[in-house]
């Protein structure tokens, strides 16, 4: 692993890049610990949310440290019809499945919608410690998402911590925002979920020994996103000029049977009485504004 800082334009394209896959990636990550914090008494919400979100940032951290050093194990274990696996082939390659299936998955679900249940309301009784193991559990799976995600993109350690300390600590103070941004714009969340299959490809080539240059894989990225930037701008111009609000697609919800609304309507209202999903003293649950709906993240 590099420990460099060095700012070349390959470092800022990934730099940039992997900020935005983070912050669009992790705003789920913020809003699915609301729900569960939701679920208990409101004096004991605020506490779990944010312990939650601390917990989230710590553990991404150290298995941002875990995985620099787990590539670094390039050494053969077995070989396979001439070709030889290492401790990192074999992560990379498990990493990219997870990837592909992550995003295929996502995608699917957004678009097609669920009809299976995944709720476990009523099933156990809510208590502060179940909702933090509950937390724990999420962290954990949304943890792995995004180092995948960064050390398939590069192998710079400080790069990778730099982005997801800064990444999520903007997440912790402004996930109102940001949830409102991804949520009026899902081609954002659509077109960040298709940087995640290509990810998680490419982690499987190098993980089979097929080396492929980083900067055919980021710098596209990079001019995506810039193209998808003057989009958005030339949308709201239009919208603008035609005196008319722009409708978002409507996305699926991910599971059909778990009441997020009391999250949703903290993070979209504008009401000073809403409740929160950032780090803040107050509950989840609060004032709903009836006048917004959950559109782009589905």
């Amino acid at each position: 692993m590099e420990f460099s800082f060095a700012f070349t334009p390959d470092l800022i394209a990934v730099f940039l890049t992997l900020f935005v896959l983070e912050i669009v990636l992790g705003v789920d990550n913020v809003i699915f610990i609301s729900i569960l914090a939701s679920k208990l008494p409101k004096e004991q919400q605020a506490k779990a949310r944010n312990l939650g979100l601390t917990l989230a940032m710590l553990m991404r951290v150290v298995l941002v440290i875990f995985a620099g050093w787990i590539i670094t194990l390039k050494d053969d274990i077995f070989t396979v019809w001439g070709m030889g696996f290492s401790v990192k082939d074999l992560i990379l390659i498990a990493g990219g499945l997870f990837l592909v299936y992550k995003a295929v998955t996502e995608i699917h679900h957004k678009l097609e919608g669920v009809e299976e249940g995944h709720g476990t309301g009523g099933r156990k009784a809510i208590t502060f410690g179940s909702v933090i193991a509950q937390i724990l559990l999420l962290d954990l799976v949304f943890s792995l998402d995004s180092v995948i995600t960064a050390v398939g993109m590069t192998e710079n350690l400080l790069v990778i911590i730099t982005v997801v300390v800064l990444s999520f600590g903007i997440m912790l103070f402004a996930a109102r925002f940001i949830f409102t941004f991804v949520n009026n714009h899902p081609t954002v969340k659509m077109l960040a979920l298709a940087f995640l299959l290509l990810i998680g490809v490419f982690l499987i080539a190098e993980g089979f020994g097929v080396h492929i240059d980083k900067a055919l894989i980021y710098m596209p990225m990079a001019f995506a996103i810039l193209v998808e930037a003057l989009n958005l701008v030339y949308a709201a111009r239009k919208a603008k000029r035609e005196q008319k609000r722009k409708e978002a697609v409507q996305l699926r919800p991910r599971y059909s049977d778990v009441d997020e609304s009391v999250a949703v309507s903290a993070a979209l209202s504008a009401d000073p009485a809403s409740g929160a999903v950032g780090l803040s003293r107050k509950p989840v649950a609060g004032a709903a504004d009836p006048g917004e709906r959950r559109t782009g993240l589905g």
